[in-house]
């Protein structure tokens, strides 16, 4: 494990910091999901997504088309 991973004891903490009731048993399970999302969002964070423009740029039906289809 990680310096970075949530531990079933943080998860709990976290929990009641925002008020919501976890029972011990889901403790781990919560623990676990948290650092699994973290992890997609981290390789996430490593794309370049310089070009793209912001959703709201976005307008569907309006995309260019190839030549040769």
């Amino acid at each position: 494990m990680s310096a970075d991973e949530l531990t079933p004891p943080e998860a709990a903490r976290w929990a009641a910091r925002a008020g919501l009731s976890l029972p011990a048993d889901r403790h781990a399970a919560v623990a676990a999901t948290a650092d699994h999302i973290h992890s997609v969002v981290a390789i996430l964070r490593e794309l370049d997504f310089g070009d793209t423009p912001p959703a709201a740029a976005y307008r569907a039906g309006e995309e260019k088309r190839d030549a040769a289809v």
